[in-house]
């Protein structure tokens, strides 16, 4: 059921330049305050993690840590490369920041509002497609990344603009398609509705007066969606364009200092918000009160739903800091293969199931099928993903030594060498011994006795 206090479609496009302009000082500050906020709470829930006490000292619990480190930042040297391409070079951060704050201005923070006398929806503006226009946002967002890695003309920095280019595409898919599924269920693409239609009503399956969120509803498209949302920010265990362990820092490798490394940990934390604040949107009721506090009557009026959307957005950044905590970085092969192997094919079989249920027109009946269908297949995503220990081939010690090219440092597991060239197995067959009674390997003549 549709409450009075919903804004529409028709809600906006009607308020006065002040308020419009009030509306966006809020969406940046949402995003400002948000990343200094995350970072602090990155760093001190990681140190927790780590039995450490992480920032302390500026300010109560060192929450002006950050603030002091932004500051610092901004008065840093700038340093830029001989090498680069000037122009590119400055604006590709540029565009990541811009991209992650401008997703934000379709995003439905509270219902219908009083501001100074104005009944106004707490939304800067919606579309019929808004939702695409976040997908088209955060596509424009990855082009700050491989212009950065292109820009500073440098190797390394190249392999993690490439990196970032094929970790969009590759994710960019998954996450397209579970967002179909919210489609579907909402018969919509604005935000703002999407919002409305999961408030709920007497012939919903579940407790009387609880929200029809859709991370229940559509389960498997909630679990895509958000592993999609993670690959797509480049956190953990999808930090593949930063690689520090592999291309020193990848495409900001030449960004060591100044306001423009700053603005890409902003923008990387503005896309940690930009993707959270959606899923809150699309799965779990955007500003809507969580049960059983909707069992008061205006949990979901006046200003109240800013204090349930921010826990939303809350809980879901504490689960990306808890993923950097707790798993490693995946391998490249691994990464692609949970992109186009797992999270591809179970999108598609969901999106079939959805569309042959929604064919049924017993609301009651249909919402009990998505849900054990939704479980049997996140289940079965769970099973897929769940790891197997393989047995590795035994290579002898020996064999692994004589495979080098002299003077080489250890190379690593066989899983992650790359194929040895032309000339390196030349040089290795040069320094084996022939065979007695036939031609050697490498094709020298045989040896006779002397």
């Amino acid at each position: 059921m549709t409450l009075a206090q919903d804004p529409t479609l028709a809600s906006f496009g009607h308020d006065p330049w002040w308020l419009i302009i009030i509306k966006i000082v809020f969406a940046f500050l949402f995003g400002l305050v948000g990343t200094l906020l995350g970072v602090w709470m990155e760093r001190r829930v990681v140190a927790r993690m780590a039995v450490r006490p992480g920032p302390n000292r500026h300010g109560p619990f060192g929450l002006l840590q950050t603030l002091a480190d932004g500051l610092k930042m901004a008065f840093k040297e700038d340093i830029m490369p001989r090498a680069a391409d000037k122009v590119v070079y400055f604006l590709a951060p540029t565009i990541s920041v811009v991209c992650g704050f401008t997703a934000l201005s379709v995003i439905p923070f509270g219902p219908m509002v009083s501001i100074f006398g104005h009944h106004t929806p707490l939304q800067v503006t919606d579309i019929p497609v808004a939702v695409l226009l976040v997908l088209a946002v955060s596509s424009i967002a990855v082009y700050g990344t491989v212009l950065a890695g292109w820009a500073s003309g440098s190797p390394y920095p190249l392999l993690g603009g490439l990196r970032a280019s094929a970790q969009m595409i590759s994710y960019e898919v998954a996450q397209g398609l579970s967002i179909v599924a919210v489609f579907l269920t909402a018969s919509s693409m604005s935000t703002s509705q999407i919002v409305a239609a999961q408030a709920g009503n007497d012939t919903s399956w579940g407790p009387v007066n609880a929200p029809s969120w859709y991370a229940l509803l559509l389960l498997p498209s909630f679990l895509i969606y958000f592993v999609s949302a993670v690959a797509e920010t480049g956190r953990a265990p999808f930090d593949l364009p930063e690689g520090e362990s592999e291309i020193v820092g990848g495409y900001f490798t030449e960004y060591a200092s100044s306001l423009k490394w700053a603005l890409f940990m902003m923008a990387e934390y503005v896309h940690m918000l930009v993707v959270s604040s959606v899923a809150t949107t699309l799965f779990l009721g955007g500003w809507r009160a969580p049960w059983p506090i909707t069992l008061w009557s205006g949990a979901n009026s006046g200003w109240w739903p800013l204090l349930w959307f921010f826990g939303k957005v809350a809980v879901l950044l504490f689960v990306f800091v808890w993923l950097r905590g707790t798993l490693p970085r995946l391998r490249y092969d691994q990464f692609m293969h949970l992109g186009w192997k797992v999270l591809l094919p179970v999108n598609l079989v969901w999106i079939l199931l959805l569309a042959g249920i929604n064919v049924i027109n017993d609301w009651r009946t249909r919402d009990r099928l998505l849900v054990i269908g939704g479980v049997a297949l996140a289940a079965l995503l769970i099973a897929m993903l769940w790891p197997t220990r393989r047995p590795e081939p035994e290579v002898p010690l020996q064999e692994q030594v004589d495979a080098r090219p002299p003077g080489s440092f250890p190379v690593p597991p066989i899983d992650l060498q790359v194929p040895p060239s032309p000339r390196v197995r030349r040089e290795v067959a040069e320094r084996q011994p022939a065979t007695v009674g036939g031609p050697s390997a490498g094709g020298q003549p045989e040896e006779k006795e002397g």
